[in-house]
Order: C-alpha cells, then sequence, then structure tokens
C-alpha cells in the first residue's frame, strides 16, 4: 500500500491548514491511521491517530485542542486540520498506518507514506 500525503505548504501564523493522505488501496490490514511529524535536527514525533472503523481518536498532548485528525472512509482518506499555526509547527508531515489502534504516543506505524512540508512563518 503506498500513502500519499499532501496540502502542505507555507502559511503565517496564525493560519489553518488541512493536510490530506490517500491510501493507494482499501485492500490492506488497517485499523489505525495517524499523522506524525518531522522537524529539522529533531525526532520524529506522533501527533494523533484515528480509529478506520469507529472514529475514536488519540492526540498527543502538546497537539491537542488544535489539531484535528479525521477519515473519510468512503475516499479512503485520512485528514489532519492545523488551527493557529506556529512556526514550532514547521516540520515534515507524515501519514502512516497500522494494523492496530491504540492510545499511544510512541506509535511505530507498519506502512508510511512520503511526507508533506509545512513551513508557518512569523
Amino acid at each position: 500500500v503506498q500513502l500519499q500525503a499532501s496540502g502542505g505548504g507555507s502559511v503565517q501564523t496564525g493560519d489553518s491548514l488541512t493536510l490530506s493522505c490517500e491510501a493507494s488501496t482499501r485492500f490492506f490490514t488497517r485499523e489505525a491511521m495517524g499523522w506524525f511529524r518531522q522537524a529539522p535536527g529533531k525526532e520524529r514525533e506522533f501527533l494523533a491517530v484515528i480509529n478506520w472503523t469507529n472514529g475514536r481518536t488519540y492526540y498527543a498532548p502538546s497537539v491537542k485542542g488544535r489539531f484535528t485528525i479525521s477519515r473519510d472512509n468512503a475516499k479512503n482518506m485520512v485528514y489532519l486540520q492545523i488551527n493557529t499555526a506556529e512556526p514550532e509547527d514547521t516540520a515534515v508531515y507524515y501519514c502512516a498506518a497500522d494494523r492496530l489502534f491504540y492510545s499511544s504516543l510512541y506509535y511505530n506505524m507498519d506502512y508510511w507514506g512520503k511526507g508533506t512540508q509545512v513551513t508557518v512563518s512569523s
């Protein structure tokens, strides 16, 4: 399966943007889809995960309340809405999928897509 993230770009502090991720096929074992990011010189950071079946979500405390993950099962897509963007949000954002859904900051998912760059300027 291939995951393709899109929607990144350059925004100003306080702006909102929505990232999208499409899976190339429905025919793979997937219970969770999530978003991660990696800023220059930093480790990859878990952001949010959503249960593909029931829509349950789990967020990293650092983004809870400001980021929203959602899914569209019919379109086979997952989204990440970033509100009130901050310069600290500048990173490459990755979507991923896993066979299992659980609530953990230490997710290591089975499938990964190429990232999309988000740059927030002040």
